[in-house]
């Protein structure tokens, strides 16, 4: 066993199984330095610190990120996890990457949720949320008699950018069917797939995707090496689209139970 001491004129007051080795104490400034970067999130700093073992500066809660054992993320904790990273950003130690938040369907969210994301979206590190909807004005869940477009609180609504869009024409729909067909490895003439574009046109582009994987099939069936107008056809009076089952409903709705 060895002991290395810095200084010269230092020696140890006990002996012992030590070899004695002196070496003069370094100076300047140092060569090397290393910086280590590591990207976390928000949530990532949240769940390490639910249930704090250390000191609250950002080492501290890296080396939470390890504890297997967490306890309930308070807001309480948010609020301190926030305020140490304003400081460090504001510091320079840390930089801000704002995320995205995409949330669908987002009419079905009740009035508490929009709430908490009205208040959320106004802090400085909030991410950048986007919102779906294909609803017009309807009921806000947990409510009972507000109607607002799309589902959303009006005060909300009136802090969005709405994106317009248009409907898909034939030209499109042809090409976003042939990539699907390439991505699925079905093989189908262009016949066929004009033939599905058709159908897409006329109905929606979802069901026309939907139409590739039972064509492909009834394909197989005949022993075609691709799929031919005459599958699409074939599939498309098996199965019936969102519209068509509503207007079959609708015209026969005596024959149905209530």
């Amino acid at each position: 066993m060895k002991m290395i001491f810095k200084v010269e004129d230092h020696r140890p007051s006990t002996g012992g199984v030590y070899a004695e080795e002196y070496v003069p104490l370094p100076k300047g400034d140092v060569h090397k330095k290393k910086e280590v970067v590591q990207d976390v999130t928000l949530h990532d700093l949240d769940c390490a610190n639910a249930k704090p073992q250390g000191g609250q500066d950002i080492m501290s809660m890296m080396g939470q990120l390890m504890k297997p054992k967490k306890t309930e993320i308070t807001d309480k904790l948010r609020k301190e996890i926030n305020k140490v990273v304003n400081k460090y950003i504001d510091q320079g130690i840390a930089e801000l990457v704002p995320g995205v938040l995409f949330i669908d369907e987002v009419h079905m969210l009740d009035i508490e949720t929009f709430t908490y994301l009205h208040r959320a979206l106004e802090s400085a590190i909030a991410p950048i949320v986007i919102f779906a909807t294909n609803r017009g004005k309807c009921q806000i869940r947990g409510t009972e008699d507000i109607i607002s477009p799309h589902g959303i609180p009006l005060d909300l609504l009136d802090r969005l950018l709405i994106i317009r869009t248009l409907p898909y024409n034939k030209a499109e729909l042809l090409q976003i069917l042939k990539l699907r067909a390439a991505t699925e490895g079905i093989a189908i003439d262009d016949e066929a797939l004009t033939a599905l574009a058709e159908v897409g046109a006329n109905s929606t582009l979802r069901y026309a995707v939907q139409l590739l994987t039972p064509a492909s099939l009834a394909a197989r069936a005949d022993g075609a090496a691709r799929i031919t107008p005459a599958h699409i056809t074939s599939v498309h009076t098996l199965f019936l689209d969102a519209k068509s089952s509503a207007r079959i409903l609708t015209q026969h709705s005596d024959k149905y139970m209530k």
